[in-house]
C-alpha cells in the first residue's frame, strides 16, 4: 500500500464522505447519484486542483435489519455483511467511484472509537438511563426489535405484517403488540410477552444550545445546501429530545461496561449494543482509522481540515444534529461538518424505484445495458436532484449520449486528433507559437476562460450540475472555434500558418477538457490523455493555450463515445419495468394469444378443406392432421421467442 493521503500544512485539506450505504440494500441509481457519485465528483475536483483530499466511505453493517436479513438467508450477520460489502464495492468500482478507502463499520476500530466517545459523553453528564416496556421472546430469551414481531395488521387485516410496518396498507402508526396474533419472527409458535428493559439516552435537549450555535456558524460559512439547512432548522425549531442510543441486540457495537460502578448495571448492559443511528456516523472515523493509524490528523484538526459530507435528504439529521451533538458533548477538538450537500430524490419514469417489484435500474444491472459507466455518470449528474426531485427517463438518457457526449465532446476531440494523426502532421503538433498569438484568436481564448472561471465557481460552491454544464460549454466553445476557422484539410493546404495555430489551440482546449471533465467522466478523461500522450493537467485558474508544445507527438485517435440506437428506449423500459415473474407472465400470455390465433386459423382452413370434395375419409384425416401443423409451428416459434428474450432479474 502506498503512503496514506494526509493533511499538509499551508494547503486546503479536504475530507470528503458519502453517506454509508446500509449493507444489505442494493443501491439504485438514486442512491448512487445522491451520495457516492456526487462525493466522488467533488473529491476528484479537489484532487484535480492539487489539494490534499481524502474520500472515505464504507458499508453500515450493524443493526436490526442485518440480523433480519441474515435470518432470512440462513447465514450469520458476519457472513451476510461480507457478501454485501463485496457487492457494494463491485458496484461502485464499475461506476468509477474513486474512494481512497471503502471500508465497513463492523471493525475493532469502530468499537474502540465509539466506546471512547460514549465514555466522554457519560463523564460529561450528557447521558441518562430510562426504563421502558418492550416485547420479549421467552423461547430464545431476547427482547424483540419491532421488525422481529409479525402478525395480522390491526388496520387492514393483512396477515403478514411486521411490528414496524404493514407492507400491504403501509401503516406505521401502531405498536408492535397491537398486531393480532403476534408472534416472534424466529419462533413462529411463540407469542411475545411484555417485559421491562433499561436503555441509555443522549440528552440532545441539553446539547441543543451548543448545537444551534455551531449550526448557525457552520451552515453559513460552509454554504450548506438549502434543503440541508431547512431540515436542520425544522428539527431544532420543534425542540430536541433525548434519544435512546442502546438496543437489545447482539449484532452491534457493545456498550463499554467499565463506566458502570454497580455490577448489577454491568449485567444489564452486557448483552446490549449501541443503536445504529448513534454509531453509524462514527463509522467515518473508524473507516479512516482502518485506512491509516494517523486518522486523527484528519478528524481532530478543525483548524486545517474542511469536512464535506454528501447524502440523501433523509440522512440529514444524523449528520447535522446527532453526530455533531455527540462530538460537542465529548468537549474535545473534532473536525466538524463544514459543508453539507443533501440530494432530493431521483425517480424512475414518473414512478419510484422498487427492488421488490423490479422497477428501475439498480447498481447490479446497469452494466447489462452495455452502456459504459461514463455515460451513466454524465446523465445522472446532469439530472442530479439538487433543488428538487428529478426523473430518470430513457428517452433523455439516449439523447444526452447522442446529442451531447457524442456530438459535442466526442466529435470535437476525435476531429482534431484524427487530423493531427493524418499525413498532414504525422501525429506531431505543428509550430503554432507565432500565429497563435494573432489577436483574431483572442475572442476564443477569452470565452474559454470565462467558462473555466464559472466552472471553478460552480465546483467550489458544490453546484455539481452547473459545473458539468460549464465543462460542456468549454467543449462546445472548442467546436465553435473549429467551425469559425474552417478547420479541415483544405485549411492546412491553403493557409498552413493559420491551420497550425487553430490546431495548436484546439489541442490545448482538448487538454483542458481532459481536466475539467475528469471529476465527471474519469474514464473518458483518461482516454483523452492517452490520445494526447500527456500527463494530467492540474485545473488552472487561468488557461493558456500553450501547455502542449509544438513538436509533441500525440497518440492515436480513439472514439470516446458511440451512438445509441433510439429503439433501445422501449427495450430498456421493458427490461427494467417489472419483475422477472411479471415479464415472463406477459411473454407467456403473448405466446398463448399467438397460439390461439394460429389454432383458429388452422381450424378455419380445415373447415374450408372439408367443403372441398373429399378424396377419402383416410385422406381427409391425414389432411386434417397436416393442416394443424402450421398452428404447431406458430406455437413453437412463439415459445422459442420467449426463451430467447427472457431477461435477467433486476
Amino acid at each position: 500500500m502506498s503512503d496514506p493521503i494526509l493533511p499538509q500544512i499551508g494547503k486546503r485539506n479536504i475530507l470528503v464522505t458519502s453517506a454509508l450505504p446500509y449493507v444489505n440494500n442494493v443501491p439504485h441509481l438514486g442512491n448512487i447519484v445522491g451520495s457516492v457519485l456526487s462525493a466522488d465528483v467533488f473529491a476528484r475536483y479537489n484532487k484535480a486542483r492539487g489539494r490534499p483530499t481524502l474520500y472515505i466511505c464504507g458499508t453500515d453493517e450493524y443493526g436490526t435489519a442485518t440480523e433480519t436479513k441474515a435470518l432470512e438467508e440462513g447465514v450469520t450477520p458476519r457472513q451476510l455483511c461480507d457478501k454485501y460489502n463485496a457487492l457494494h464495492a463491485e458496484i461502485y468500482e464499475w461506476f468509477g467511484i474513486g474512494f481512497d478507502y471503502f471500508g465497513r463499520t463492523s471493525t475493532e476500530e469502530q468499537k474502540e472509537i465509539t466506546q471512547n466517545i460514549f465514555r466522554r459523553l457519560y463523564k460529561n453528564d450528557y447521558l441518562m438511563e430510562r426504563a421502558s416496556q418492550q416485547p420479549y421472546c421467552e423461547n430464545h430469551k431476547s427482547f424483540l426489535a419491532d421488525r422481529f414481531i409479525e402478525g395480522t395488521c390491526p388496520k387492514c387485516g393483512y396477515n403478514d405484517a411486521r411490528g414496524d410496518q404493514c407492507d400491504s396498507c403501509g401503516s406505521v402508526d401502531y405498536e408492535p403488540l397491537d398486531l393480532k396474533n403476534p408472534h416472534c419472527k424466529t419462533c413462529p409458535d411463540v407469542t411475545p410477552v411484555v417485559r421491562e428493559t433499561r436503555h441509555i439516552y443522549l440528552k440532545l435537549d441539553k446539547l441543543q444550545p451548543a448545537i444551534e450555535e455551531w449550526f448557525q456558524a457552520s451552515s453559513q460559512k460552509g454554504s450548506w445546501s438549502k434543503n440541508g439547512k431547512n431540515i436542520t432548522e425544522a428539527w431544532l425549531k420543534q425542540g430536541l429530545r433525548d434519544r435512546g442510543i442502546t438496543r437489545d441486540l447482539k449484532w452491534g457495537t457493545p456498550i463499554p461496561l467499565d463506566v458502570f460502578e454497580d455490577e448489577a448495571d454491568r449485567e444489564i448492559y452486557r448483552d446490549k449494543v449501541f443503536y445504529v443511528w448513534f454509531d453509524a456516523c462514527i463509522g467515518y472515523l473508524s473507516i479512516t482509522a482502518n485506512y491509516t493509524d494517523q486518522w486523527e490528523r484528519w478528524w481532530r484538526d478543525p483548524e486545517h481540515v474542511e469536512l464535506y459530507q454528501f447524502m440523501g435528504k433523509d440522512n440529514v439529521p444524523f449528520h447535522s444534529v446527532i453526530f455533531p451533538g455527540s462530538q460537542i458533548g465529548t468537549e474535545e477538538a473534532w473536525t466538524m461538518l463544514h459543508h453539507l450537500s443533501a440530494a432530493e430524490y431521483l425517480n424512475y419514469e414518473s414512478g419510484k424505484f422498487s427492488k421488490s417489484r423490479g422497477i428501475g435500474v439498480f447498481g447490479t444491472n446497469a452494466k447489462d445495458t452495455g452502456v459504459p459507466p461514463d455515460v451513466w455518470r454524465y446523465y445522472l449528474l446532469k439530472n442530479r436532484p439538487e433543488a428538487g426531485d428529478t426523473q430518470f427517463e430513457w428517452k433523455y438518457f439516449i439523447e444526452n449520449n447522442n446529442s451531447e457526449l457524442l456530438a459535442k465532446l466526442g466529435n470535437f476531440v476525435n476531429r482534431v486528433i484524427k487530423l493531427v494523426n493524418s499525413k498532414i502532421y504525422n501525429s506531431t503538433i505543428p509550430d503554432y507559437t507565432g500565429p497563435a498569438s494573432d489577436p483574431i484568436f483572442n475572442k476564443a481564448k477569452t470565452e474559454i476562460n470565462q467558462h473555466l472561471k464559472q466552472y471553478i465557481a460552480d465546483l467550489e460552491s458544490v453546484n455539481l450540475k452547473a459545473g458539468l454544464a460549464s465543462a460542456m460549454l468549454i467543449a462546445q466553445a472548442g467546436n465553435n472555434f473549429l467551425q469559425s476557422n474552417g478547420f479541415d484539410n483544405k485549411l492546412a493546404a491553403n493557409e498552413p500558418e493559420k491551420a497550425a495555430a487553430v490546431t495548436g489551440i484546439a489541442i490545448n482546449i482538448i487538454y483542458l477538457c481532459a481536466s475539467v471533465f475528469a471529476p465527471y467522466l474519469p474514464a473518458s478523461s483518461k482516454s483523452i490523455l492517452e490520445q494526447l500522450d500527456a500527463p494530467f493537467l492540474i485545473i488552472p485558474n487561468q488557461w493558456t493555450a500553450d501547455y502542449i508544445k509544438p513538436g509533441h507527438v500525440i497518440g492515436k485517435a480513439k472514439y470516446l463515445f458511440s451512438q445509441i440506437d433510439p429503439k433501445k428506449e422501449d427495450q430498456w423500459r421493458d427490461m427494467f419495468g417489472g419483475t422477472q415473474a411479471e415479464r415472463l407472465k406477459k411473454e407467456q400470455e403473448t405466446a398463448k394469444a399467438a397460439a390461439k390465433k394460429a389454432a383458429a386459423k388452422s381450424k378455419k382452413a380445415q373447415q374450408k378443406s372439408q367443403k372441398v370434395e373429399a378424396k377419402s375419409v383416410e385422406a381427409s384425416a391425414v389432411g386434417g392432421a397436416k393442416s394443424m401443423e402450421p398452428g404447431k409451428e406458430a406455437v413453437d416459434s412463439v415459445t422459442d421467442g420467449v426463451q430467447q428474450i427472457t431477461l435477467p432479474s433486476s
